[in-house]
């Protein structure tokens, strides 16, 4: 087909002042004076959240591996007098809320992980390692001759619970990053944020996703290489789905009962994730993310707490201005995404391509309708 557009016509979009941004090269949020400490703050917190979430995850899906009872799963094996003692007075990262957005994705599904984890293939490599885990032991071989969809769905969870810590180790080690070159004034504006974030997940795009497990001194590879997984496509891009836009209905404030009608009977059309939700305290691991802001507020740097402070309520609604933060921290996320995964580059000059990102972009517009953008 033969395009013969000279000159892209301005976009009708309810949104199209920021479809204009991205086509210019700029993020879906504005560069100011508070914009960019409080992204680059709140990143730094972050960068520390998801490493200890990052080694939580990847030691349940390693050591506590088909566990009845892993009761101390989020001590990550060091159930020290120390440790028991925190963990008793809550005094330690809320690790319920990374298997709050595990089990979210996990969900959800969708994807090249997704369908691998309802194959063939997958179904061999889970029932050799079910039958060695439970090796001598008369009573889980029954239960699983009985119930054999059980352990096999374990599995397909503590997948899930691998690839997403493989995913935050990298997010986690590219936010810190970010953070040094803030400090070394090397990034100075919001421009520069979304282009190094998209430049990271550009270098980490096809790195594989893998995951294997030790029973017995023997490896059993539950997601071998062979299966063809990478970082971006089959990790990163279906976490954005899931818990930036999809997320989950806020327990307690919204009936699951189908009767009720209150939550979409389509998967694609929930809309609680991060991006839409208002910053307010629920007390729970869900979207609003409360378990997260009183993580993050764990690690603010001195910098992003004096712009808390210069609010009228100073302390007393921190955790609100966290999740603020936050929300424009993952605006500029999306931001990369979206321009990483643009079908051609968004400052093209052929009509045709122009035209075919114009409709791209649109697309992507069209989920940020009701989201938090334009309150941010």
């Amino acid at each position: 087909m033969i395009v013969t557009l000279t000159k892209l016509n301005p976009s009708s979009h309810p949104l199209k002042e920021y479809i204009h941004r991205l086509e210019t090269g700029e993020s879906l949020l504005y560069d100011s004076v508070e914009n960019l400490p409080e992204v680059v703050g709140i990143l730094h917190s972050y960068a520390f959240v998801l490493d200890a979430y990052s080694k939580n995850l990847l030691y349940i899906a390693n050591n506590v591996f088909l566990e009845p009872f892993p009761l101390l799963k989020y001590l990550n094996g060091e159930a020290t007098p120390k440790n028991l003692l925190r963990y008793v007075w809550d005094d330690r990262l809320n690790f319920e809320y990374a298997e709050y957005c595990t089990k979210t994705m996990f969900w959800h599904g969708g994807g090249s992980l997704d369908t691998y984890l309802n194959s063939p293939e997958f179904e061999q490599a889970a029932q050799q390692a079910i039958l060695a885990k439970f090796e001598g032991n008369l009573l889980f071989k029954g239960f699983h001759h009985l119930f054999s969809a059980f352990f096999p769905e374990q599995i397909r969870q503590l997948a899930y619970y691998s690839a997403m810590g493989q995913f935050w180790r990298v997010m986690s080690d590219l936010f810190s990053e970010l953070s040094q070159l803030y400090n070394r004034q090397e990034i100075t504006s919001i421009s520069q944020v979304t282009e190094y974030i998209q430049s990271g997940l550009t270098v980490a795009a096809k790195s594989p996703i893998t995951y294997s497990v030790r029973i017995r001194e023997k490896l059993y590879k539950i997601i071998p290489e062979t299966a063809g997984l990478k970082f971006l496509q089959d990790v990163a891009v279906p976490y954005v789905e899931s818990i930036f836009f999809r997320g989950t209905p806020f327990f307690g404030t919204t009936s699951y009962n189908a009767q009720a009608w209150q939550i979409p009977q389509d998967l694609s059309e929930f809309a609680y994730g991060v991006l839409y939700a208002d910053p307010l305290i629920t007390g729970g691991a869900g979207i609003p993310p409360t378990l997260l802001m009183q993580d993050l507020r764990h690690f603010l740097p001195h910098y992003l707490h004096e712009i808390y402070m210069r609010s009228p309520r100073k302390e007393d609604n921190l955790r609100v201005q966290i999740c603020r933060s936050f929300q424009k921290s993952m605006f500029c996320v999306a931001t990369a995404a979206i321009r990483g995964r643009s079908p051609y580059p968004l400052n093209t000059k052929e009509a045709y391509q122009q035209q075919t990102n114009r409709i791209y972009l649109e697309s992507w517009m069209n989920r940020f309708l009701g989201s938090r953008l334009p309150n941010i």
